[in-house]
């Protein structure tokens, strides 16, 4: 099944791009996972919030506070479409690394989405 490509942009052949369930679905993540609870003016819940630890200093209490937002923030607005396995989080300076490991619940195959983001 094709979907939308996000963001909107256009394929080389002047029409509007598309993705397969992967790409989309790894999209949808990274989306949630780098939006702040807030942002979107429609939807004030979505997102997890770990952009604002990318400073904190790195120790297991992050890890672990990583870990309960991200599986939060997935599992309520993806929950009808994945299921977590695992979640892994680094930070590293100016860097957040985070590692998805999930189940699609349509197909029933195991994916990993890994996910950086870097602030400067």
């Amino acid at each position: 099944m094709a979907h939308l490509a996000f963001p909107f942009q256009v394929d080389g052949r002047g029409r509007t791009a598309q993705v397969d369930d992967d790409e989309y679905i790894r999209g949808l993540i990274e989306q949630v996972l780098f939006t702040t609870p807030g942002e979107r003016v429609n939807r004030p819940t979505f997102g997890s919030g770990v952009l604002q630890l990318v400073f904190a200093p790195n120790s297991d209490e992050l890890a672990a506070t990583v870990q309960f937002l991200v599986e939060g923030a997935l599992q309520q607005s993806l929950g009808g479409l994945i299921q977590i396995e695992a979640v892994r989080a680094e930070a590293d300076d100016a860097s957040l690394r985070v590692v998805v490991q999930y189940l699609v619940k349509r197909t029933g195959e195991r994916r990993v989405a890994e996910l950086e983001r870097a602030n400067g």
